[in-house]
């Protein structure tokens, strides 16, 4: 990548630009290539580059924003900082957040958020915002807020519904919880990765409800699954059902994709499978009820996990073992 000039593409107004007031800033491409926003915010930190994550950092930083990106292992972030040539990869936590007006976590669980930040949060500015996208559950998402609050970060609950092409199209739905002046400074980051910023609550009922929505998913990828094998064994082709199922109530778009991916035996990882059996076994951890189907469920998972294939899409139950 080119050199940084003097000044930063979107220096915070009446801010003199120096290397300690934008730490991760060390380089840049030419300004000219930056496009200008109207809102105030400037910088935001990623912490995670896998692929959501990567694709936020590169998402925002096409839309003007200064973009630093962290990843526990620094190779990846430096090859997608290099891959979108406004990213800026960070070497550490606390340099990534240092003077970021929004911090963004996306991380494979809690315990990893956690581990995180335990190095962010101490770094962070008073005044900034600390946007916590994993899907961690809300027993996590409480021990979280409270290790924020305790540095006196404000924390938004903000977990998404979508993957990588929907960030990419800036179509994610946002679920958050937490204070309303804390989701207003956040909206133009929420919005330029999102179609729709869902606010249902003050606490952390977006983490419950992203775990009811990802049960939802896998459930019933599970149950396509099946009933395709239902299918096989009774002679009915797959497309007669797909067809008759278009002309009734039980239609349902997200089914006919995944049965598209059975049909052609390739699943690129939209939700994967190794997410989902987290996921399942977070909403039995927290949900502490006894669900004979849902731990049926988490079986089949772990089956299709075993057969080689936790990082294909879930739809990839269609290839274990039953």
């Amino acid at each position: 990548m080119a050199e940084w000039d003097a000044t930063p593409p979107t220096a915070v107004p009446g801010v003199p630009y120096t290397s300690a007031r934008w730490p991760c800033l060390g380089r840049t491409n030419d300004s000219k290539n930056i496009p200008s926003r109207e809102n105030e915010m400037t910088t935001v930190a990623v912490l995670g580059a896998g692929a959501l994550g990567a694709a936020m950092a590169t998402r925002l930083a096409e839309g003007g924003f200064d973009v630093c990106l962290w990843n526990r292992t620094a190779a990846r972030a430096e090859e997608v900082a290099a891959e979108s040539g406004r990213v800026v990869a960070a070497g550490t936590v606390a340099v990534a957040v240092a003077d970021a007006d929004v911090v963004l976590t996306v991380l494979r669980d809690g315990p990893a958020v956690a581990a995180v930040a335990e190095e962010m949060l101490p770094a962070m500015r008073s005044d900034a915002i600390w946007v916590q996208v994993s899907t961690v559950g809300p027993v996590d998402a409480h021990e979280l807020r409270d290790s924020a609050a305790s540095q006196g970060i404000t924390f938004l609950d903000a977990p998404v519904s979508g993957s990588t092409p929907q960030v990419q199209q800036g179509a994610l739905l946002w679920l958050v919880s937490g204070q309303d002046a804390a989701v207003n400074i956040a909206r133009p980051v929420l919005e330029r990765l999102g179609k729709e910023v869902v606010v249902v609550g003050a606490g952390l009922e977006a983490s419950a409800l992203k775990l009811a929505m990802n049960t939802w998913l896998a459930a019933s990828t599970v149950a396509i699954a099946d009933v395709l094998k239902v299918c096989d064994a009774l002679e009915v082709p797959h497309e007669t059902l797909v067809r008759t199922l278009q002309a009734t109530p039980l239609a349902m778009p997200f089914a006919f994709a995944k049965i598209d991916l059975m049909e052609k035996q390739q699943y690129p990882a939209g939700f994967a499978v190794d997410l989902a059996l987290k996921d399942i076994e977070l909403t039995l951890q927290n949900a502490e009820l006894r669900l004979p189907f849902l731990e049926a469920v988490r079986e089949r998972l772990k089956a299709t996990v075993r057969a080689g294939h936790g990082r294909e899409d879930v739809a990839a139950v269609y290839e274990a073992e039953q």
